[in-house]
């Protein structure tokens, strides 16, 4: 095992353009020959988008196989990436916002996407005035790959939490504005725990909602992550502060907000989406399913 992290880690210190070199070998197999997960891809962009053509999803999932091929080295990349080149190749737009939240005494919750590419946002924690960053994770079947991501997302001081222990990590931290959460917010819940469903994309979606209830019990800072690969291995994330209505949030508030600013982003640049995942396997387990149209 230590030999094969040895050979990953070498591997992520060639050039980016030769890692790509990789990436168009993958994503010509991916869709011209292998097929990945085509179904699946197919459906997922069928039921999101019915007013599109056959021709239309064709275009999109092409597509998807390459941005899917780069962001596979781009991750192997973020083995060994430095701070100057991650600050290179990510934007970090609308910086304001962390040091409102820092002024106000707000720890700060950040809600991404599956948009390409995700993994990259970690370098964030070298230039906001948060002193705390944690990345969330979730655990995953393999150990090895587990290692590898949770070691990714310590990178540059930061603090990596597992999915698990990561409200209690909140809740018995001081809400002082000095720290910030990072989630990936559009997971797909365990059967076992879907309590709560709205209609995302034209389909019934099983949601997260711990992020939810924090919203109504702890004056956090809300700020979505809108992500935009510019070209080839560059991108832009805009950072949207999300307010409440009201004085407070109420339930369920943060958690639609947040699915309409992400279907904003998807419905700009679909072909930037992780649609190869199994996001709708689950809807039928949905106990509370939220039909009024998200806006």
């Amino acid at each position: 095992m230590n030999f094969l992290i040895k050979i990953l880690y070498l591997i992520s210190k060639l050039p980016l353009k030769i890692l790509y070199l990789f990436s168009d070998i993958m994503f010509f197999l991916n869709c011209y020959i292998v097929g990945y997960r085509k179904n699946v891809i197919t459906k997922n962009l069928k039921n999101s988008f019915p007013e599109k053509s056959d021709e239309e999803i064709d275009k999109i999932r092409k597509k998807f196989y390459r941005n899917f091929s780069d962001y596979l080295v781009e991750t192997i990349k973020s083995f060994s990436i430095s701070e100057t080149e991650s600050r290179v190749r990510m934007q970090h737009i609308n910086q304001e916002v962390f040091h409102e939240a820092k002024e106000e005494g707000k720890n700060i919750i950040l809600l991404a996407g599956h948009v390409f590419n995700w993994e990259w946002i970690n370098a964030l924690a070298t230039i906001i005035p948060q002193d705390h960053c944690h990345p969330v994770y979730r655990k995953v079947n393999s150990d090895f790959w587990e290692n590898q991501m949770k070691n990714v997302r310590n990178k540059f001081g930061n603090e990596a939490l597992e999915a698990k222990e990561v409200i209690l990590n909140i809740v018995r931290s001081k809400n002082d504005g000095s720290s910030a959460y990072m989630f990936v917010a559009d997971q797909t819940p365990h059967f076992a725990h879907i309590t709560y469903g709205l209609n995302f994309l034209n389909q019934r979606t099983p949601v997260f909602t711990g992020y939810d209830r924090l919203a109504t019990k702890m004056d956090l800072a809300f700020i979505y992550c809108e992500m935009k690969k510019v070209k080839r291995g560059f991108y832009q994330v805009n950072y949207h502060r999300i307010y409440p209505d009201g004085e407070k949030f109420v339930e369920h508030e943060v958690v639609k907000k947040f699915h309409k600013l992400l279907e904003n982003t998807i419905h700009k640049r679909p072909d930037n989406y992780l649609w190869s995942h199994r996001k709708w396997k689950y809807q039928d387990s949905i106990k509370n399913f939220d039909s009024e149209k998200i806006e």
